[in-house]
């Protein structure tokens, strides 16, 4: 089920407890920084906190990215964005990061932040171009949202 526009030919959902292995799995693979003991139990208890904080990124059905979108009831939160290594370059951050700005934008959100690692270069030019930016005294980056 399609939760979000289609862009293009990548389709954006709510992860669901049928993902959650495969999302572990994913992050070993694809996301920087998989020291942060990420499990199946955390991942199922995210998910039956709040159904629609794990968008998942698709191509033909194949997992090629995946967004925490966490809205706590004032902030909004963005974690582990991450994307398959063959299909960087190719919009998936961009349309998990818009998909995610809209459910933070319906709960009346006007920023969200992202927890980005400083020492995370890669990822420093994907952040820029969404439009967010370093905060200096807390060294996190945020987009204004309205």
């Amino acid at each position: 089920m399609c939760y979000f526009p289609r862009m293009g030919e990548v389709n954006v959902r709510f992860g669901g407890p049928g993902d959650v292995d495969a999302v572990v799995d994913f992050w070993l693979l694809a996301a920087e920084g998989t020291d942060r003991h990420d499990s199946a139990d955390k991942v199922m208890a995210l998910i039956e906190r709040d159904p629609e904080a794990l968008l998942i990124a698709e191509l033909e059905r194949e997992l090629v990215g995946t967004l925490v979108a966490g809205w706590d009831g004032w902030r909004a939160h963005l974690y582990r964005l991450a994307v398959h290594p063959g299909h960087r370059r190719e919009g998936i951050a961009s349309t998990l990061l818009a998909a995610a700005e809209a459910r933070f934008a319906a709960f009346g959100a006007f920023r969200a932040d992202a927890m980005v690692l400083d020492a995370n270069t890669l990822a420093h030019p994907a952040w820029s171009a969404a439009g967010y930016a370093p905060q200096s005294q807390w060294s996190r980056w945020v987009k204004p949202l309205a």
